[in-house]
């Protein structure tokens, strides 16, 4: 990687120091970070005979940086096999680094052997000076969890930190602005660092349609390294320190990297900001804001650190006030590098040399519960012996993206998508509980998850919103079911399949219906809702209370299907004038249907309300036949015919 580490955390000043002017000609442009030009002094002069233990760290150290691995451990290694005695621990992890970097996996396990014995692990702390070559084969070896795939929006030049924005990603190149007066930067003799965006075909899939992000935000430096909030109206980025048109420098004229803040208003960026935690002294860069926006992770060679390169947070209060800088500690940071911070929900995603790696920069993860877990390296594919780094993640769909440095790549450093495999897929099943007649959340109902064979294979009941969750990992395509119950309803069983999306969370909707459906039945081939008898005072059509009570049922059924319509229809026995047993009849039928409208029912469902008086007796007792008062009371009776049922 020959931009995308280094220079983010050591940009030259732009002028060079009087004071450096009597410095020979390789150690100058080493001083300012112009390493191709330092490499070629470095060069001459071994070639004139210098071959000291200086001349061989800094040549090493020239390719090192710019991430050449073939030629930096062609130096280290001649450096190792003259000076071993005298070498510093950095320079034994370089050597070891920088071999697994060009793949010697065997001289650098040997190496690791010998060092775990002879290293002061307390004054350079990494992985790499522990007897952890078993490790390092089950590394190697290990089974590959993603499948990874270029983009064609990749330069010739650098392209890398992706971070999700709405449906785009947005990243840091330094490909070529077209512009006859592009500036180069000494360092890798490449154009500046830019923010650009691209558009997202499917989130895990191919970018398109490149330009510049936020024109007020790029200048004529770098520009690199961005997070948002969810929402899209905050970014922090990286910068050089970079105000009023001017470079700021510290005392020895090196101009460091800020953290700036910057809010979407009128879809404009704002000015930048710096953040309260900057120096003129050091860097601060690479930030990720956790989901919430609480917490800003961010990296820095602030002084009282552990490593190179340090992950740190801050907390940021309802005000937009930041906490003091809060150091992840040696779980998490090691004497090498730690950079490139994401955080989702479940996990802390970094990249690190310090922790066993297959060379150059890995990606790690470490799951958040209570405190960070200890660090997983993600393994062979997504990790390469080269520099894979900045690593964003959807974990729902288990796809995202990636910067890496590794052959075959078009550029410096590219970005990659990657889609993260399982051995076993499996899935999650939520949903909610809702009744029938008004989408009100059904609360505390039993709610029962089972295998297509009827296995139980959890319960639990519905919270205050009707909605439950089963932990419970299923098997992806597969056939389960959901049952629900509640006293006062009837029984649901919804069936459902899974899909063959990795760690899908299935969401099912369950309707109750009240237990009414005993109400509705079916006579002579006429659909009803049956209820029992109601009656009235003696010549009178008023609903008595004992009426209500079976009408209020007509009203709870009629509620839970809103779409039935039906006709109410009163009869009397032959007692009586037909004429009055009519009058009388449709006045009751007309109270009845009233009534059931005064409870919340539109009139237009009722499509008539008719007295039919004795005209449609139900047995033999017509005007003039002896019969008993059971007998007559079999036509005294209203009906509630169903016109409609959806």
């Amino acid at each position: 990687m020959k931009t995308s580490i280094y220079l983010l955390f050591a940009l030259l000043p732009l002028t060079i120091l009087r004071a450096q002017e009597a410095k020979p000609a390789a150690k100058k442009k080493f001083d300012n970070f112009h390493y191709i030009d330092a490499a070629k002094e470095y060069e001459r002069r071994i070639r004139r005979g210098d071959d000291s233990q200086e001349t061989l760290e800094k040549l090493g150290d020239t390719y090192y940086k710019n991430a050449n691995m073939e030629m930096a451990v062609k130096w280290y290694g001649q450096l190792f096999s003259k000076y071993e005695r005298t070498l510093s621990l950095e320079y034994i992890f370089k050597y070891i680094h920088t071999l697994k970097g060009v793949g010697n996996y065997n001289l650098a396990k040997a190496l690791m052997k010998i060092y775990s014995k002879k290293a002061d692990k307390n004054k350079f702390e990494v992985d790499q000076f522990m007897d952890n070559d078993i490790a390092l084969d089950e590394l190697i070896n290990q089974q590959p969890k993603f499948v990874v795939s270029p983009l064609s929006l990749n330069s010739s030049n650098a392209d890398f930190g992706p971070m999700f924005y709405q449906n785009k990603i947005v990243f840091a190149s330094s490909r070529d602005s077209m512009n006859l007066h592009t500036r180069v930067y000494e360092w890798n003799q490449q154009p500046y660092l830019n923010l650009y965006e691209a558009d997202t075909v499917e989130l895990g899939s191919d970018l398109v349609d490149v330009r510049q992000f936020g024109t007020d935000i790029n200048t004529k430096y770098h520009e690199a390294s961005v997070t948002f909030n969810k929402e899209g109206t905050i970014m922090y980025f990286t910068r050089n320190n970079y105000t009023n048109k001017y470079l700021e420098r510290d005392d020895k004229g090196t101009n460091h990297l800020k953290l700036y803040r910057s809010e979407l208003q009128g879809g404009y960026w704002t000015n930048p900001e710096e953040v309260s935690f900057n120096s003129n002294s050091y860097s601060v860069g690479q930030p990720a804001l956790s989901p919430d926006s609480k917490r800003l992770y961010f990296v820095s060679d602030m002084p009282g650190g552990i490593g190179g390169t340090d992950i740190y947070y801050v907390y940021i209060d309802k005000n937009g006030t930041y906490s003091e800088p809060i150091n992840l500690g040696v779980k998490i940071n090691t004497s090498g590098r730690e950079m490139f911070p994401f955080v989702t929900n479940e996990k802390l995603y970094f990249a690190s040399d310090g922790h066993l790696g297959l060379g150059g920069l890995d990606v790690f993860e470490s799951k958040i519960t209570d405190t960070l877990s200890a660090p997983v390296n993600l393994g062979p594919v997504l990790n390469s012996r080269f520099d894979d780094f900045g690593l964003i993640v959807d974990e729902v769909s288990n796809r995202g993206y990636f910067s890496s440095n590794r052959e075959g790549g078009v550029g410096d450093d590219d970005i990659y998508s990657f889609q993260r495999l399982a051995t076993k897929c499996e899935q999650t099943v939520k949903g909610t509980v809702l009744r029938k007649s008004n989408d009100q959340a059904i609360v505390n109902a039993e709610v029962q998850l089972l295998s297509n064979d009827g296995t139980n294979l959890s319960k639990g009941k519905t919270d205050a919103y009707g909605v439950f969750h089963f932990e419970t990992l299923l098997n992806c395509e597969t056939e389960y079911k959901i049952i629900v119950s509640k006293e006062g309803y009837e029984s649901v069983e919804q069936p459902f399949t899974t899909t063959d999306e990795l760690g899908k969370d299935n969401s099912i909707l369950l309707i109750l219906t009240k237990e009414l459906n005993k109400l509705i039945v079916m006579e002579n081939g006429v659909l009803k809702i049956k209820i029992d008898d109601i009656y009235f005072d003696l010549n009178k059509a008023n609903i008595r209370p004992d009426a209500a009570q079976e009408l209020n049922k007509i009203v709870e059924v009629m509620k839970e299907y809103p779409k039935m319509i039906i006709k109410v229809e009163s009869h009397t026995d032959s007692r009586g004038s037909d004429r009055y047993n009519e009058n009388l009849s449709d006045r009751r039928a007309k109270s009845t249907g009233n009534y059931i409208i005064s409870q919340g029912i539109e009139a237009n469902r009722i499509e008539s309300a008719i007295g039919y008086g004795e005209k449609n007796l139900l047995n033999h007792c017509n005007n003039g036949v002896k019969c008993s008062n059971e007998e007559h009371d079999i036509n005294r009776r209203s009906e509630f015919i169903i016109v409609k049922l959806e």
